[in-house]
């Protein structure tokens, strides 16, 4: 201003006063656009909270990976039928579902820090006693057993977990795909070396032991999470409800392919470890090694997707859809379908288990930051309770089709086989991106 007022004054002198005044003029300009901001650092509490999620994600993964390889088979031992067993699979998902709805809605009341440390502290001591239950009697007893600790453990989980996703994008409002991308790399390595480690240490050390020792590595996070995580304080919101968010068709259709997903999942989770030991003639600890062909490119290609998310808004439709397409043509061939003709073989089961992960990946990533983006649209308030409405949904889709994948999926590879089962799993992917590309005109 000084020198626009110099300027001003001094234009007396044409020669003098005009160059001073041009020159001034194009300062003033130059100064009112906007400076480059400079990339902020995250701040100590995103660091803790990263870490804190971190943490969650890789244990719980690890304690609910390990069944994969080991118990179907100790279970058929103990006279437990294969539909019994996806029953078993499934109803730790059906519990998750109950538990993220209700949970969800009341996140503010309870608080989203005890949900968590509480959750862990649950989980982690049903795993422990889920390790003693191969000292029970066969048959009925066994099975109850085991529906009763895998409910509570579910409860337990779907506290956890449904109160980190709505803290995670509480605290990276901006850039949760990225984040939720980063917190799927932890995930990943749980699922990675879930399968392999609970594999080896049932070879080695019996049934006990993978359960006590992941059991205790879950609750080692509880002191860490009450020591790091911070404290969320909000306000309840009368306005927000389930039922609101539900009519909006976007989500519902968003809903659709989570579930696609997750229950293909399940289905592999319950299935996949008869079918390579019987079919395949591999060894429990081989199976879990089998299954590394899904987490490993999973857990890698997620924060790459994530970022990609987050910086081009408008291809997370076209990454759902052609990622969905991916998991249907992997599943179909996966065991492969009869009607194909091709005798099943390893080569072909790992190379479909890597497109299955890469595809899944990318299909799921973008869907929990646009069901966020689509409540803020139709009015929701961008605050911790809309946030646990919308996780607690996300966790209880994925939790129904973890639990329709190992059910529907168990009876079918009983009544028929593994090929088929595997095919049906592919149809329902099909048919999610089917129904969300004619939503979405510019997809047709």
């Amino acid at each position: 201003v000084t020198d626009f007022d110099n300027c001003l004054w001094s234009s007396t002198n044409e020669n003098l006063g005009r160059k001073k005044l041009i020159n001034a003029c194009e300062r003033c300009i130059g100064d009112s656009s906007p400076a480059e901001t400079p990339a902020t650092k995250m701040s100590r509490q995103q660091i803790l909270t990263l870490t804190a999620m971190a943490s969650i994600n890789f244990s719980s993964m690890i304690c609910y990976s390990i069944l994969g390889p080991f118990f179907p088979n100790e279970a058929k031992k103990k006279g437990v039928s294969q539909a019994m067993i996806g029953l078993i699979f499934g109803i730790y998902a059906l519990c998750t579902l109950v538990g993220s709805l209700l949970l969800g809605k009341y996140i503010v009341q309870i608080g989203a820090k005890f949900m968590i440390v509480a959750g862990l502290f649950v989980s982690s001591g049903c795993t422990v006693l889920f390790g003693f239950l191969d000292q029970v009697s066969d048959g009925t007893v066994f099975v109850v057993l085991c529906f009763i600790t895998r409910c509570i453990n579910a409860i337990g989980f779907s506290a956890a977990v449904t109160s980190s996703f709505a803290v995670s994008a509480k605290v990276f409002p901006e850039s949760i795909a990225t984040v939720l991308g980063f917190m799927e790399i932890f995930t990943g390595l749980g699922l990675i070396l879930g399968p392999p480690l609970g594999g080896w240490l049932y070879q080695s050390f019996g049934y006990e032991i993978p359960f006590v020792f992941t059991g205790c590595l879950l609750f080692a996070t509880v002191p860490l999470n009450l020591w790091i995580l911070p404290s969320f304080d909000a306000v309840p919101s009368s306005q927000n409800s389930f039922l609101r968010l539900c009519t909006r068709m976007k989500i519902l259709l968003i809903c659709f392919v989570v579930f696609s997903l997750s229950s293909g999942l399940g289905f592999l989770d319950a299935t996949l470890s008869i079918f390579a030991i019987e079919k395949l003639n591999l060894s429990a600890g081989s199976v879990g090694l089998l299954m590394i062909g899904l987490s490993l490119p999973y857990g890698a290609a997620s924060p790459v997707f994530g970022v990609i998310s987050d910086k081009y808004p408008s291809i997370r439709k076209w990454m759902m859809v052609i990622g969905g397409m991916a998991t249907a043509v992997s599943f179909c061939f996966l065991g492969p379908l009869p009607i194909f003709h091709i005798r099943s073989q390893l080569w072909l089961t790992v190379l479909m288990l890597i497109v299955v992960g890469f595809s899944l990946c990318m299909t799921c990533i973008p869907t929990f930051a646009e069901m966020i983006a689509c409540a803020h649209e139709n009015g929701f308030e961008e605050d911790l309770s809309t946030l646990g409405l919308v996780s607690g949904l996300f966790s209880a889709v994925w939790s129904a089709g973890m639990f329709f994948g190992p059910t529907i999926g168990g009876y079918i590879t009983q009544a028929l086989n593994f090929e088929w089962s595997a095919g049906v799993q592919g149809a329902l992917a099909f048919l999610a991106v089917r129904t969300n590309s004619m939503h979405n005109r510019p997809f047709l």
